[in-house]
């Protein structure tokens, strides 16, 4: 970009931590800025001004707090300086600064414009503008474009490389002076303890004005054009699947709070251009914000700048900072809805998402709740009408109870939120400020295939029925609780149980966590006896329980059960409302359906046995090979044992409450559930099927013992 530059303002800012290459990464404040003006039409040179910043300090009087700045007297030069002034604040150095400059070029009168320059993007990019952002005030206009004295310097002399250039290369390069100190040495600066003398920020402005002379004069006369911005506000948008995205221009930030915004990765930034639609906050299993986003910059060189904002802070919190892929971008951002599209095009509209909607709601019933006609209730419009409301549906067309809504402006958002927890209908409604890229992964997330493949479908039409249900004659010594409060212990349900405590068996109380860890208000008991596992479902069934943590009483559902149904629960199957089997007791099946649970690693895993016949094998060369091994669980989950075979088919999870077993020594595991064997005969299979391997395909998910199957040939 080409444009007109009548004034150079050669900048260097100096921190109270870091320096040279590390400059701006430990957050410390801003402590001295100096300046000096070139005339870039008849090569001169201004004066050298120095901004000293000094911190507030409560035992300043109030004319001293009033009276913020203090300029000394232009013969003090114990820096070099030709001119000196001090500033209390950060705020008030940076409009002195804009003060200053913008007189010293109406006073020189060879022109208006006048941009910044720097050594480098780190003075404005992470020194000024994140200190800005921190203390939330408004940056001069100036300090959003400038020159990078080492880019233009690329520019004239191609054969350099840019991240090797420094101001001593480049004096030394066009025949400039640069006689410092020599702790003041570029090797040296790298080391972040390492204190530059006073006169270090004078001298390096003065190098660099004297560089940019020389660049200006002639052989070189060179032009200014490669002009640096710093964008002042996020833009929003929308990414498709389809869109090639550099790996090198993503990073992950992780540790934001939960209420944060794609506002707030953006000025946890500022400094640094982000992507349109680049700031992408990720979403757990239930839809909630997980403290993690990812975020994409335009391109390489501010990605590196923004690594180096690892665990900087945004509020109380500090926030993590890694490399990420470009891939990872677009399984968050990353949509192909059209109607999503259309959805998003709108510029410059505030999302709110509504969460907990009636699966019957309908487009005037949101509006409705937003636009109330009469009555005391704010107002709020949405953004086009019915067109501004995006409802989520699965793939089958069902609601989720999740919506998206679009307004025109902040206030109207804000006004719209303070809607939140009002009654639509029956149901209470949660709102919560969105993003676009939040639009994207919630309906991706509703919208893909589900996290377990459907098994294919079996080539003979009808098998008889398999159950999987251990049988109904094992020894019922055991209890399945059911309802129990969130917040109950391990002592609150010993309180419950009363006498029978002392009929439990050592570490046999079993509390079934959900996939958040999170108790799922279940729990097994394994009991001395059937007897006194009988006597006490009969006495506490639909009994009270109160918990110690929590003020509500809810009742509990006790029911028998035997340590072949725990264990298949706890290992991740079902037991159904009914059995197949006839049972004597007056209520047929135990309703044992529990939700997985997590596990540690330490859990044992019987090995399972080959599904496919070592004699079979050899006919079908290499896959019969394959077959014959035990499928392996595919690493996924962080609790899941690495070695862990696949004993059904889909992926299940393990108990690990306080007061349980550390293996399954305690109950069977599903490998030693016994029911009794069966032949199954086949009629009627096509001429044209493969053999076994069909067979193996219709059988899939059975336990099939080795050499089990057959296929009967005709003489003919």
């Amino acid at each position: 970009m080409t444009a007109q530059v009548d004034y150079l303002a050669v900048v260097y800012t100096a921190t109270s931590g870091a320096s040279a290459e590390l400059l701006g990464s430990d957050e410390k404040e801003l402590v001295q800025l100096v300046w000096q003006l070139v005339d870039v039409k008849n090569k001169k040179l201004g004066r050298v001004n120095e901004l000293l910043i000094e911190p507030d300090c409560s035992d300043l009087t109030e004319e001293r707090e009033e009276e913020d700045v203090v300029e000394e007297s232009v013969e003090e030069k114990r820096s070099g300086a030709d001119c000196v002034s001090t500033s209390t604040s950060f705020e008030a150095a940076l409009n002195l600064f804009h003060l200053q400059l913008t007189n010293e070029v109406n006073s020189a009168g060879a022109g208006t414009s006048v941009y910044l320059c720097t050594d480098g993007q780190l003075h404005i990019r992470q020194v000024i503008h994140p200190e800005a952002a921190s203390k939330n005030i408004l940056v001069p206009d100036c300090f959003y474009s400038f020159f990078d004295l080492r880019k233009e310097f690329k520019t004239q002399f191609p054969s350099f490389d840019l991240k090797a250039l420094n101001v001593h290369v480049m004096a030394e390069s066009v025949n400039v002076p640069a006689d410092v100190p020599p702790m003041w040495d570029p090797s040296s600066a790298l080391d972040p303890s390492a204190i530059l003398p006073a006169t270090a920020a004078v001298q390096q402005v003065q190098i660099m004005a004297n560089i940019i002379l020389a660049l200006l004069s002639e052989p070189n006369c060179h032009t200014f054009s490669n002009l640096e911005r710093v964008s002042e506000k996020f833009e929003s948008g929308t990414c498709s699947k389809m869109e090639k995205v550099c790996d090198n221009t993503v990073i992950r930030a992780r540790g934001l709070p939960w209420q944060s915004s794609d506002q707030d990765i953006a000025r946890f930034f500022r400094g640094l251009n982000i992507a349109k639609g680049g700031a992408a906050l990720c979403l757990n299993a239930q839809g909630r914000r997980n403290g993690e986003a990812l975020v994409r910059f335009v391109n390489e060189e501010h990605r590196d700048l923004a690594l180096q904002r690892h665990k900087h802070h945004m509020g109380n919190r500090y926030i993590e900072v890694y490399k990420a892929t470009g891939e990872d971008f677009l399984k968050i951002a990353g949509g192909t809805s059209n109607e999503v599209a259309i959805f998003l095009s709108r510029e410059d509209q505030i999302i709110v998402r509504m969460r907990g909607l009636p699966f019957t709601a309908t487009h005037e019933q949101v509006l409705t709740f937003f636009s109330p006609g009469d009555g005391p209730k704010e107002t709020c419009p949405v953004s086009g009408g019915k067109d501004g409301i995006l409802f989520v549906h699965y793939p089958d067309g069902r609601p989720t109870g999740d919506a998206f809504v679009l307004f025109a402006c902040e206030e109207h958002a804000q006004c719209a939120l303070r809607k939140h927890k009002e009654i639509l209908g029956k149901r209470y409604i949660e709102l919560f400020k969105s993003t676009a890229a939040e639009v994207q992964q919630v309906l991706n997330r509703y919208s893909s295939a589900p996290l377990i493949p459907v098994a294919p479908a079996p080539l003979v039409s009808v098998l008889p029925a398999v159950s999987l249900l251990p049988p109904p004659c094992g020894l019922r010594d055991c209890l399945r609780l059911r309802g129990l409060p969130y917040t109950a212990s391990i002592e609150d349900i010993l309180t419950f149980l009363g006498e029978f405590t002392h009929d439990i068996r050592p570490h046999g109380v079993h509390m079934v966590l959900n996939q958040q860890g999170r108790p799922s208000g279940d729990c097994f008991i394994q009991m001395t006896s059937a007897e006194r596992a009988l006597q006490a479902s009969q006495r506490l069934h639909k009994h009270m329980m109160s918990s110690q943590r929590g003020v509500n009483s809810r009742y509990v559902e006790v029911f028998p059960c035997s340590a072949e149904e725990m264990g298949l629960v706890l290992m991740g199957g079902s037991l159904s409302h009914t059995h197949t089997h006839t049972h004597t007791r007056g209520r047929s099946g135990t309703g044992l359906s529990p939700p997985p649970c997590l596990s540690p690693p330490s859990y044992s895993f019987t090995p399972a046995p080959p599904v496919f016949p070592s004699e079979a094998a050899a006919l079908y060369p290499p896959i019969g090979q394959v077959l014959q091994i035990p499928r392996l669980l595919p690493t996924g989950h962080a609790y899941y044992p690495g070695t862990a075979q696949l004993y059904m088919n889909y992926t299940t999870y393990y108990p690990s409450p306080p007061g349980s077993p550390t293996t399954v020594g305690f109950f069977p595991s599903p490998s030693s559930l016994s029911s009794p064997g069966g032949l199954v005969r086949m009629p009627g299979l096509t001429y044209s099927s493969n053999g076994v391997k069909d067979l193996i395909n219709a059988v899939q998910g059975y336990q099939v013992r080795n050499g089990s199957l057959q296929t009967l040939c005709s003489s003919s």
